[in-house]
């Protein structure tokens, strides 16, 4: 019976018993009257087994026949095996003339315990953002593959940066694909043109942030991941970084590679450009004119853009450790910087320096956060991880915090020379361990738990036999 039909029994004797009417009865019940006039005659014949519907427990008239099920079950386990639910189905009505519907075979399929070839999900509920109430305090990037310039030129990636706030294009920048030079250079050119923004909103690219599963022993201590070379510069300018899980979250930018990919083509096609530089060169134009044109009004409160700071080129950068060599030089890559002698002529040697690789090519050699070396921008320099950053963050402190020397009287004196006529230390005897107590034959360990519960109670009783005798003593004494 189930749980809408276990009211039942209790109305049905109230209106046997003339407390309630068939009219209450049948809409307390959810019925109509005439049906729970049936009820009520099933019930005084039949009582409360008479309740359920009649027809509970028997198999459909419509249900598929045992053999039909199994040849369907047997041309899914060989012929058609792997097929997906649709695709099976069509099979069986074309080649073996079966009609059996989608829902027919899934069943069959699950009865089976065969998984589905593409299991179909719900789409994810997704609530809209607003957009940010300032001018800088949030701003979307993202970069888009296109043939930018046809089949004049290659193709090539757009990094663009976007305000959430207004929809207006702060930044744009060819590249041949996406990298860490193309962003530092797109946040360079943002935070140069309008301001260092409070947040920025972007994809799991692996320049944004880390995707793997690689902890450290420093890593774990701290409770969280090292970043990457880009989300060192976003700390050190404190700028925020969201990664959005899907492309709607960023769904203004994404909408704006659909704006450009027509009229920033169309006006690449209308002046012949068909190189990079030169589509660089254009970029700053469009952009003046698309913000003319489609660029929002912002909201009420002033605009969140902070100031650059003054170290901002020393910022954006690479960063590495290294070990200065015995001939105090500095090596990354191909590149050998010379440092200059210390005070009073001082030497380098087997100091450790932090090497800043800058996004213009330029190398910077820091000790203690001073510039004490730098080299030259080589020609055509393209600005690439040589090492995750994660790698040089216990030297990075260590080079940043020296551990002092220990002082003289802690240090460990060497070792005498022991006298060959003294006799050997005497070698260690361990302690003989406890003598363990073994447990008694009556203990618990020893007897099973019904053999120990009867023992207790033959103690009770012993005890309950002895308190009478020695009562009966007593009384016999007292008389």
């Amino acid at each position: 019976m189930s749980r809408k039909e276990a009211v039942r029994p209790g109305l049905l004797k109230a209106a046997i018993a003339g407390r309630i009417t068939n009219a209450e009865g049948a809409m307390a019940a959810g019925l109509s009257i005439r049906q729970f006039q049936r009820l009520k005659q099933r019930f005084r014949t039949g009582g409360v087994g008479s309740v359920p519907h009649r027809l509970r427990g028997r198999p459909s008239p419509r249900s598929l026949a045992p053999a039909l099920v199994a040849q369907v079950a047997t041309l899914m386990r060989t012929t058609y095996e792997r097929f997906n639910d649709v695709h099976f189905t069509e099979k069986l009505r074309e080649v073996h003339g079966v009609a059996v519907s989608r829902a027919s075979v899934r069943r069959i399929r699950r009865a089976l315990g065969v998984p589905a070839q593409r299991p179909r999900r719900a789409p994810p509920h997704r609530r809209r953002r607003p957009r940010a109430d300032a001018i800088g305090r949030l701003v979307q990037l993202d970069g888009s593959l296109f043939a930018w310039l046809e089949d004049r030129g290659p193709a090539l990636t757009l990094l663009g940066a976007i305000d959430d706030a207004s929809s207006q294009i702060l930044a744009l920048w060819f590249r041949p694909h996406e990298d860490l030079h193309g962003y530092t250079v797109l946040l360079e050119q943002l935070c140069r043109g309008h301001g260092v923004p409070v947040a920025l909103y972007g994809d799991r690219l692996n320049v944004f942030v880390r995707n793997d599963a690689h902890w450290s022993l420093a890593e774990q201590l701290a409770g969280i991941q090292a970043p990457t070379h880009f989300g060192r510069i976003l700390a050190d300018l404190g700028i925020g970084y969201v990664a959005a899980r899907s492309p709607q979250g960023k769904g203004r930018v994404e909408r704006l590679w659909g704006t450009l990919q027509d009229r920033l083509v169309s006006e690449l096609r209308l002046r012949g450009i068909a190189t990079l530089d030169a589509a660089n060169a254009f970029l700053p134009t469009y952009i003046a004119d698309h913000n003319r044109r489609f660029a929002g009004a912002a909201g009420r409160r002033p605009t969140a853009w902070r100031p650059v700071p003054r170290d901002f080129a020393r910022l954006l950068s690479c960063r590495y450790v290294r070990t200065v060599a015995r001939d105090n030089t500095v090596t990354l890559g191909e590149r050998v910087v010379s440092l200059a002698p210390r005070p009073h002529g001082r030497s380098w040697a087997a100091r450790r320096v932090e090497v800043r690789e800058l996004v213009d090519g330029r190398l910077l050699v820091l000790a203690k956060g001073t510039v004490v070396a730098q080299h030259a921008a080589p020609p055509a320099f393209t600005l690439v991880p040589r090492r995750p950053p994660h790698a040089d963050r216990a030297q990075l402190a260590q080079a940043a915090h020296p551990r002092p020397h220990p002082p003289a009287a802690r240090r460990a004196a060497p070792p005498l020379a022991q006298d060959r006529r003294s006799p050997p230390p005497p070698l260690s005897v361990p302690s003989p361990k406890p003598a363990v107590r073994a447990p008694g034959a009556t203990h618990p360990w020893r007897v099973s738990a019904g053999h120990a519960i009867a023992l207790k109670r033959i103690r009770a009783q012993l005890r309950k036999t002895l308190r009478a005798d020695l009562r009966r003593a007593k009384h016999s004494l007292r008389g």
